[in-house]
């Protein structure tokens, strides 16, 4: 099956899983539920939720242990959106466009749009401790929980905002940067892919190849988006661009240049791929979307 079939075919269905977990903008917090869907429904590639299913593929490929991982891959897709809608916001990277629309704060407010985000970060918490995931012992249900709270908060992708936004303007080398981008990008992405290899009863020999395969691929991704911000237009990636040079972030091409980040980038994913050797064909799903992160255009 080709990438972008797969793709497409991930993305209808964690959207109707999302369609079906998430709550309706109705009753006295409308307004506020109602800002939650807005970002949460603006469209998106939706990388992390596959990549947490691919992983489950990857150990197992059974319909049960792809059922297990589907509400905990909405449930990270609750906290990505969350983190972008912060991200956003003017305290931050003050983006007025994302996936091509205006950001959460510019049709709602600041404070509205901060709510937003706290909300979409806690219901995907009571999403993780929930009856969609009822079919999960208990010990594998507190070590996914662990694992996400570990990658979005103060060791992880908020630790990672906290430092590129300390080192805007500022000279520093490769191991503040591989640290700011590690945490703030890639601990997501990697935990997506170890909790969907832990949703399918993987071993600790699966679970952590997965875990390696997710920190490459996880510094590709951001290696690319690096040179993105760089290279691609408003209209390719839905948002403005040129930002990390206006803001002076610490970024790849910024230390390494252009040709050499690209060079990385790669280098990245074969190492992805070589965490890999270990799984048969099941994995094929897991490989494809290391390609496809490095060859992407938005």
């Amino acid at each position: 099956m080709e990438i972008k079939t797969y793709l497409n075919e991930q993305l209808e269905l964690v959207e109707h899983e999302l369609a079906g977990l998430m709550l309706a903008a109705n009753g006295p917090f409308a307004r506020h539920i109602e800002a939650m869907r807005y970002s949460l429904f603006s469209g998106g590639k939706r990388l992390r939720p596959i990549l947490c299913l691919a992983a489950a593929d990857a150990v197992c490929g059974s319909a049960e242990s792809r059922r297990n991982a589907l509400p905990i891959a909405c449930a990270i897709e609750c906290i990505h959106t969350y983190s972008l809608i912060h991200d956003d916001l003017p305290a931050m990277d003050n983006d007025d466009l994302r996936r091509g629309k205006p950001t959460n704060h510019m049709i709602y407010g600041d404070a509205a749009a901060i709510l937003a985000g706290d909300g979409l970060l806690t219901y995907a918490f009571e999403l993780l401790s929930s009856a969609s995931t009822a079919t999960l012992d208990d010990q594998a249900r507190i070590r996914i929980i662990q694992v996400i709270a570990r990658a979005a908060g103060s060791q992880g992708m908020v630790g990672g905002q906290s430092l590129d936004m300390i080192y805007e303007s500022k000279q520093a080398g490769y191991e503040v940067l591989h640290t700011i981008h590690q945490s703030k990008t890639g601990a997501l992405i990697t935990a997506s892919i170890e909790v969907g290899a832990i949703a399918a009863a993987g071993d600790e020999i699966q679970i952590s190849s997965l875990r390696s395969y997710g920190e490459q691929v996880g510094l590709a991704f951001q290696i690319i988006d690096d040179l993105l911000d760089l290279e691609s237009s408003i209209e390719e990636l839905g948002k403005a661009v040129g930002k990390d040079v206006e803001a002076h972030k610490l970024t790849f091409p910024a230390l390494f240049g252009v040709e050499t980040s690209r060079i990385m980038a790669q280098d990245a994913v074969g190492a992805a791929l070589k965490a890999l050797d270990s799984f048969d064909e099941r994995a094929d799903h897991l490989r494809a979307l290391a390609r496809y992160i490095v060859e992407r255009r938005k």
